[in-house]
């Protein structure tokens, strides 16, 4: 622990959007106890993306000053699915969906965070709850206040249907920082009347209310919307080196200033040109979540075969299955690369596709086995397998 609330405070709310109550983050400090620092992460998709790490950074700067970082894995939230920026319900997940997902999480978050320092917790420890709990809950917050959620207001103007258990959601991510007791809680900007919400929960069943610390949201891949997988937009944390390095240089020029600001916690390079200040951020972003030796790697990869239009030196390879005489193209490409076979036709219709430099029709949906053993199946610029017929 440091000695200094104040010196600590306002390091700790420099790059905050907002940091609620004003000057409560310092009377916070001055207690002189390590602060229970929470942070919920609905498992609705399986990969943390870079989006996620703008408020992990965060959680790594209250845990080297010797705070607590209580992780919350949502995955009794998750069944719900959180509203928050929705214009329509959210799809539900399986619960064996959600389950798979949750696994991953907190692999991926000790990217960034120190794994030895982090306090797990599941909220179906608590939100199995008795009728009676429930009850006791739903007192706490009226009607209205729910629809003054912007999202939840609009859609109600727009008699768009809300259904009783998305009201529950922010009840139920608020009863999180009851169970555990947070001191503070962070999100990002989309989060922040949910954050408030939990201090009203807190107070209702009379535990001190937390501190509400709210983060910039880190726009996708393609500059203007948030970062998401449902659109397409994200950098898994765990996604191989060179997928890193070749997404990164998709960022427009315009969104690199935000980018090195929210990821690396430093200004746009001035000196360098749009080029290299590309190259060098993903040469950072792929040294942190792999190594230094990959950075090298992945940028050299990106020479050889996007600069010099050279192979990779590695290809991974891929079977695939006959049936009659034919192999179904969409199907090989779904089980080689993943996806569905609808997006895989949709790829080839698109010319995303090569085999052996040469550019699929998009007719070209079942082909001779012949012609596919041995053969390199190229998907968009950076994907490469190397095709065998099982024996």
């Amino acid at each position: 622990m440091t000695t200094s609330a104040a010196a600590d405070a306002r390091f700790l709310g420099r790059d905050a959007i907002d940091c609620l109550p004003e000057g409560a983050l310092e009377r916070k400090l001055e207690l002189g106890r390590p602060l229970r620092v929470k942070l919920g992460l609905d498992p609705t998709a399986p990969d943390v993306h870079l989006g996620h790490t703008v408020v992990l950074r965060k959680l790594r700067e209250f845990q080297d000053r010797g705070h607590v970082v209580v992780l919350i894995i949502g995955d009794y939230t998750a069944r719900v699915g959180d509203p928050s920026g929705r214009s329509s319900t959210r799809p539900q997940l399986s619960g064996a969906e959600i389950d798979a997902n949750a696994r991953t999480y907190v692999d991926q978050a000790a990217k960034v965070l120190d794994r030895d320092r982090i306090e797990l917790r599941h909220n179906s420890e608590w939100l199995n709850m008795s009728m009676e709990g429930l009850f006791a809950l739903t007192r706490t917050t009226t009607v209205a206040q729910l629809l003054e959620r912007d999202d939840f207001a609009k859609r109600y103007a727009g008699r768009e249907p809300i259904s009783l258990l998305e009201l529950l959601y922010p009840m139920m991510q608020a009863y999180d920082s009851v169970a555990v007791r947070a001191d503070v809680e962070l999100g990002g900007t989309d989060q922040k009347f949910n954050l408030l919400l939990g201090r009203d929960v807190q107070r209702a069943y009379g535990i001190d209310e937390q501190v509400v610390l709210t983060m910039p949201i880190l726009p996708g891949v393609d500059g203007e919307r948030k970062m998401s997988k449902s659109l397409g937009n994200q950098i898994g944390v765990t996604e191989p080196a060179q997928e890193i390095y070749g997404r990164t240089l998709r960022l427009p020029d315009a969104a690199m200033a935000s980018w090195y600001e929210l990821l690396l916690g430093e200004p746009l390079p001035v000196e360098l040109t749009p080029r290299d200040a590309k190259h060098a951020l993903a040469h950072r972003l792929v040294e942190r979540l792999h190594s230094a030796g990959a950075a090298v790697a992945a940028a050299a990869h990106f020479d050889r075969v996007f600069v010099q239009g050279d192979l990779p030196e590695q290809i991974e390879e891929a079977s695939f299955d006959v049936v009659d005489g034919t192999v179904h193209v969409p199907a090989l490409i779904a089980a080689s690369f993943g996806g569905s076979r609808s997006d895989a036709r949709r790829k080839l219709a698109a010319g995303a596709i090569k085999l052996d430099g040469v550019l699929l029709r998009p007719d070209d949906l079942d082909l001779a086995p012949e012609r596919l053993d041995g053969a390199i199946v190229q998907v968009g610029k950076r994907q490469f397998r190397r095709l065998r017929r099982p024996v």
